[in-house]
């Protein structure tokens, strides 16, 4: 078992090492990688075509790479929104690792682009392990997937920067709860930003995740998780922490939690 555990974590260390590189490689060229993840199914794919689209549209160069067991149907979704996309087979492999995404960008990622979106494999286990080299860390979860999933996956939803929670036009016929899904998100990862979102409705919330990815890769400040390892919330938890700044949350009324950050950062 403590070989098991000393080959994991040497696993990890490598991965983290090399997305400290990416990371690095890619703020120099001006380009902030969001890094998002879901079960599959949450809406993940609907509301980044979205966010692509709007984009586009306001003159924002992004881009965006999308991870699938088998098929290529989320990049034939994405392109649709009119910018560079690229879809990575990863046959069997539940997760990106930031080595194999670096081999990916090498000679695609078009220069200008700010932004660079990854949708990784639909999973809420394997993923939440790996640092990509991201700047913002995103979770999503659609309001039928039940209030109780950030206590079913804390390591994911306690390193996240933001949540999302998609499919909001259906809370009602559903009977979702939202203040229990928001107590469960802040028991797992006290202060996180939480925004609420629908692709139908007219776009309700669309355009928020845009606008945090735009802020954090401008250099402002980022909501610092609760690592799990600290939290003491799963046992699968192997302690890196992710360098990120620590801010508090509050709800206006029906609106999204908003973070107000305090410069407290804390080193990879």
């Amino acid at each position: 078992m403590c070989r098991v555990t000393q080959l994991q974590q040497a696993i990890l260390a490598k991965n983290d090492h090399h997305a400290d590189g990416l990371r690095a490689a890619l703020a120099a060229r001006g380009t902030g990688l969001v890094n998002l993840l879901s079960s599959p199914g949450s809406g993940k794919t609907a509301l980044l075509e979205a966010e692509l689209t709007l984009a586009r549209q306001r003159g924002v160069p992004v881009a965006a790479l999308t991870a699938d067991l088998a098929t290529e149907n989320d990049a034939t979704r994405l392109a649709r929104s009119g910018v560079p996309v690229k879809q990575v087979l990863t046959d069997g492999l539940c997760h990106l690792e930031s080595e194999m995404l670096d081999a990916h960008l090498d000679g695609w990622l078009p220069e200008p682009t700010r932004l660079l979106f990854v949708e990784n494999v639909g999973n809420l286990v394997c993923p939440a392990s790996y640092d990509l080299g991201e700047s913002l860390r995103v979770v999503l979860a659609s309001v039928t997937e039940g209030e109780d999933k950030p206590l079913k996956y804390p390591t994911a939803f306690g390193l996240a920067q933001l949540v999302v929670v998609t499919k909001n036009d259906l809370a009602e016929a559903v009977e979702f709860d939202r203040e229990t899904l928001l107590a469960n998100i802040q028991r797992v990862n006290p202060g996180v930003e939480v925004v609420f979102t629908s692709t139908r409705r007219g776009g309700e919330g669309v355009g928020l995740l845009l606008d945090r990815a735009l802020a954090v890769a401008d250099g402002a400040p980022v909501h610092r998780p609760l690592m799990a390892a600290e939290a003491g919330a799963d046992g699968h938890a192997h302690g890196h922490t992710h360098g990120h700044t620590h801010g508090h949350a509050h709800s206006h009324g029906n609106g999204p939690e908003h973070t107000h950050p305090h410069h407290d950062a804390h080193a990879h």
